[in-house]
């Protein structure tokens, strides 16, 4: 005759504890998995941006001192003369005449600069050539009313 082990008040204590806790563990772990969750934050839509503001164009001077640097630079590191003389001529086309002054800032205190010896362009490109580095970039220029430059101010990087 088979016994029943269901009988015996300790497993039967054992067997309800067992699927009490079964039970409370998973209403536990869905009340963590739900408190877990974090609640989705209101997202706000950007204001629209007004359609009539349009990104300033670059001015005339802003043109030209992007290119100078461009110019420079080439000139700089070209791989050959006959390349970097290509270059200067190119370059002199912005200019009003091959004797356009170029004043390089060397100091400035209170507003007083003191510049190294006046050069040319013309002079000045040729330099870039045979030194092969570019050290200043330009801090002013001056147009006359056809876009051609007529006064360039570099200064030390």
């Amino acid at each position: 005759m088979k016994k029943r082990r269901f009988n015996y008040p300790l497993n039967r204590l054992v067997t309800v504890m067992l699927l009490s806790l079964l039970v409370f563990g998973a209403c536990k772990s869905k009340k963590k998995v739900v408190e877990a969750a974090p609640e989705p934050e209101p997202v706000e839509e950007p204001a629209p941006e007004p359609k009539e503001e349009k990104p300033a164009e670059p001015t005339a001077e802003e043109v030209a001192v992007g290119k100078l640097e461009g110019y420079f630079n080439s000139i700089a590191n070209a791989n050959n003369t006959q390349s970097a003389n290509n270059t200067i001529r190119e370059a002199l086309g912005l200019f009003s005449n091959q004797n356009t002054p170029v004043l390089i800032v060397i100091h400035e205190e209170s507003g007083i600069k003191d510049y190294d010896e006046p050069t040319t362009i013309e002079k000045y490109l040729h330099y870039l050539k045979d030194t092969k580095k570019n050290l200043n970039f330009v801090s002013d220029i001056r147009m006359d009313g056809s876009g051609k430059v007529t006064e360039l101010e570099l200064r030390r990087r």
